[in-house]
């Protein structure tokens, strides 16, 4: 079959995935404007601010490229009550399923808003709690988890270390996939890696990978992911290696190199790597395949400016351009 057949049966049968995403929801304010001056108050920057605008952030961001791409998506995580919460949810696409997001007085929606002029960031102001959820809200969340378990075909653990995915709560939902075969992918916080035992594929950049196994950056970055693979009973690893590509271990290795044409802003690209990926998997692509295809979306996306998504039409056209 053709490169280009073969692409298209493979981002066709995106549509037919059921996935769910759980981890750390969060929103993406941006200030954008230009700076001509320098405050007579303090030797800082003054924005004449041109636009503000919002997008879907954190393992949102990851809800935001698997709906984007055609899947159906079920989203769990915990935010607050406010105004925020709100802003967060209508954000969602109206075809995500939202059942299993917990809206809780206990903590805070989690918002990062930056100051930009052009391209370069000036400031970013966090709005978080990051302590570990309380049981009542761990019981809730694999409640709910538990209710969607026999519809959906994978589920992505995105874990940026905001009290969501707790060690209760990663090892619970692993031990059920394991029983239900259940294809689960983890983007980890180093800290938290223990908690991932188990799981199918881990998703880390090349620093997190060294911090997961808690060796220098002299280690052979080949026998690292290897030791990752056995160490925590893994299917496969990616490491994503910035501009040397990324590289999956299996049995053996195999590195994808990176083919993005230009590079502005890496945000939320590891959220379109493991977004891809396990989407890939799925659809019907060989771990490699699928990281092939992460491969190719991560390049389109890190030419962009902010947090963004890839489009079905992007990857076609690249991929193409790769590897035809």
């Amino acid at each position: 079959m053709r490169r280009k057949d073969w692409i298209t049966k493979i981002t066709e049968n995106f549509q037919k995935v059921k996935i769910a995403v759980l981890g750390d929801l969060m929103l993406d304010d941006y200030i954008i404007g230009k700076v001509e001056r320098i405050s007579p108050e303090a030797p800082v920057p003054v924005v004449n601010v041109e636009e503000e605008k919002f997008v879907l952030g954190g393992a949102a961001n990851v809800v935001n490229n698997l709906s984007n791409l055609g899947a159906e998506v079920y989203c769990l995580g915990v935010i607050g009550t406010g105004h925020n919460s709100k802003r967060l949810l209508s954000a969602f696409d109206k075809k995500v399923h939202i059942d299993g997001i917990i809206r809780s007085e206990e903590r805070p929606t989690i918002v990062k808003k930056r100051v930009l002029s052009g391209n370069h960031q000036l400031l970013r102001l966090d709005w978080e709690d990051s302590t570990a959820i309380s049981k009542k809200l761990e019981d809730e969340l694999l409640e709910r988890f538990v209710k969607i378990s026999s519809e959906i075909d994978a589920i992505i653990l995105s874990d940026y270390n905001k009290g969501v995915l707790t060690s209760r709560v990663s090892k619970e939902i692993i031990r059920i996939c394991r029983e239900k075969n259940i294809i689960v992918t983890v983007d980890p916080k180093p800290i938290n890696i223990d908690n991932y035992c188990g799981a199918s594929s881990i998703t880390p950049n090349r620093k997190e990978a060294y911090q997961c196994a808690g060796v220098s950056t002299s280690y052979s970055i080949e026998a690292l992911g290897m030791d990752l693979r056995k160490k925590y009973e893994l299917e496969t690893v990616l490491i994503t290696r910035s501009e040397e590509g990324m590289s999956l271990y299996r049995e053996d290795i195999y590195t994808v190199p990176t083919f993005a044409k230009e590079v502005y802003d890496v945000t939320g690209a590891g959220d379109t790597v493991i977004s891809v990926f396990t989407l890939s998997k799925v659809a019907g692509a060989s771990w490699q395949e699928a990281a092939e295809i992460a491969n190719t979306a991560a390049g389109v996306v890190v030419g962009k400016v902010g947090t963004s998504t890839v489009s079905i039409e992007e990857i076609q056209r690249e991929y193409c351009r790769i590897y035809e």
